[in-house]
């Protein structure tokens, strides 16, 4: 019985958690939508960031940019690493006018263990700092330095993403950076669910293609 029992864990439940996670979590559960308007996204557009049809996970450094990029490298471990080579994946993140010098030295610390081409800075004057981050319509705050510790889960269809019922805050609007568990767990559970419910929508479009 116990060799039975030893085979389910080495070999069976593996296999369950692949299939659950590659056939598309979405068929358990979607997460939820939080603000369905954040259009204003667009006005932020750049050359170089493109919201529209992207998966963002987007951050605030400010003016306190190392401060921030110490909390950003909890989630640079925990989900940029796992997740950046995945098809429209991308971070965005916040910054002051400023910060050119800083950013560099953080894409070089990415670049040590990873590829930060996926990593992307959004340099912005205070006033739209604080618009982009109001237009959220969370319920958490800048601080005096125009930065947070916190990471917002922005769709394809620039639609806030979220939890509805959070064991612990109810409506949980972004995910703490600076806390490791925090981001290992809740955010990493939730940027999987976000990423299968677009890969079982392409698997979707594709087998009905092909009838």
């Amino acid at each position: 019985m116990k060799k039975y029992i030893v085979l389910i864990v080495l070999f069976v439940l593996p296999l369950v958690a692949y299939l659950f996670f590659s056939s598309g979590i979405n068929s358990f559960g979607r997460l939820p939508v939080l603000n369905e308007n954040l259009s204003v996204l667009k006005s932020f557009e750049t050359d170089s960031i493109n919201f529209d049809n992207k998966i963002t996970i987007l951050t605030f450094f400010g003016h306190n940019f190392d401060v921030r990029k110490v909390h950003a490298f909890n989630m640079k471990e925990k989900i940029y690493d796992r997740y950046h080579e995945f098809d429209n994946f991308q971070v965005v993140t916040v910054t002051s006018p400023n910060s050119e010098e800083d950013i560099q030295t953080f894409k070089a610390e990415i670049n040590k263990s990873s590829d930060a081409s996926e990593w992307l800075f959004m340099p912005l004057e205070d006033e739209d700092t604080k618009s982009l981050f109001n237009s959220l319509n969370s319920d958490l705050q800048l601080d005096n330095e125009l930065s947070s510790p916190y990471a917002f889960i922005i769709d394809k269809k620039m639609k806030l993403r979220g939890r509805s019922d959070d064991e612990e805050e109810g409506t949980k609007f972004a995910y703490d950076m600076s806390n490791l568990k925090e981001v290992s767990d809740k955010m990493n559970d939730d940027v999987k669910i976000i990423l299968a419910e677009y890969r079982f929508a392409l698997k979707k479009n594709n087998a009905q293609r092909q009838k």
